[in-house]
């Protein structure tokens, strides 16, 4: 390899370029979610591209708040005329404040939401603190209730109470509620037909009719150890004071014979006012949750054969 050795009579000269570039950066942030934020720059100068160069994209995360809701009953069943106490407690688990608080919680068929029931109370921490909130919103079975914020690790607690209507046995006692940001929250309630049942109840008594009206009057005394049957087959034995009772009997009309051999020494007493208690048998009409009377009055049997 030759080295460059100058010449006799010749000189080199070091020539140094300088170029100066001017750059003008433009930054871009373009939120995608409440926690993500993008950013990109770009950068153009006198011997850049013409479209410029743009910088890779970056992605930083926000802090979020995270809410939890739980909602419980003070019962697992109830009828119609019952009053069920419920409670949500929504937690904020994230790291951020929860603003304009509103959970929506739909009730089951039948509820009635009572407004002057509700209570609030936030928890910081171990401490709870009554507090008082918006009054809640009403529209048809759902009920919102609003709050300003909610900081890290606190739980706002809301207590209200919904009467049971008759209309809650036609729907399946089960409702939910939630904050659009947090869990959907449920609560099943078992509803019972209570006085609105299919059954009745069926009362009554054998007597030892005095006056012979065939009615019970004060001071006629109860026939112990009656037997009467019932029309479905059932069995009844009447108690010291001759009463009997039978209940969960299934609605509609209904019919119960004195068996006079479980009574010896007595016979039937005649009926001055109704004829068809002439007879050994009632007919007796029971109403859905109903309760229906079926009386059966007798003599001592030695009156036949007075003159």
């Amino acid at each position: 390899m030759k080295s460059l050795q100058p010449l006799l009579g010749r000189t080199y000269l070091r020539l140094t370029a300088i170029l100066t570039c001017s750059f003008a950066f433009a930054f871009q942030s373009l939120p995608v979610s409440a926690i993500d934020i993008l950013n990109t720059a770009s950068a153009a100068g006198d011997n850049l591209p013409p479209e410029g160069v743009k910088s890779n994209e970056t992605s930083v995360t926000a802090g979020q708040a995270a809410l939890e809701l739980i909602k419980t009953g003070d019962r697992a069943a109830a009828e119609p005329g019952d009053t069920v106490v419920y409670r949500l407690a929504l937690k904020n688990t994230g790291t951020a404040t929860a603003s304009n608080i509103s959970i929506t919680d739909t009730l089951p068929v039948g509820l009635r939401y009572v407004p002057e029931s509700l209570q609030a109370s936030l928890t910081t921490g171990s401490s709870t603190a009554q507090i008082t909130i918006q009054p809640a919103t009403t529209s048809n079975r759902t009920v919102t209730f609003n709050f300003l914020k909610l900081e890290p690790n606190q739980t706002l607690n809301v207590v209200y109470a919904a009467v049971v209507t008759p209309d809650a046995i036609r729907g399946n006692g089960r409702n939910q509620a939630q904050e659009t940001r947090s869990n959907i929250a449920s609560h099943q309630l078992r509803i019972r037909p209570g006085i609105l049942s299919d059954c009745g109840t069926l009362i009554g008594r054998v007597f030892v009719d005095k006056n012979f009206d065939g009615e019970q009057q004060p001071g006629e005394p109860g026939v112990p150890n009656a037997v009467i049957f019932m029309d479905d087959g059932n069995r009844i034995t009447t108690d010291a004071n001759g009463l009997f009772s039978l209940a969960n009997v299934i609605s509609g009309y209904r019919t119960g014979t004195l068996d006079l051999t479980s009574l010896p020494g007595y016979t039937l007493a005649p009926n001055q006012k109704f004829i068809e208690r002439n007879s050994q048998s009632r007919l007796v009409q029971l109403e859905p949750g109903g309760l229906v009377r079926m009386n059966f009055g007798v003599t001592p049997a030695y009156r036949e054969g007075k003159q």
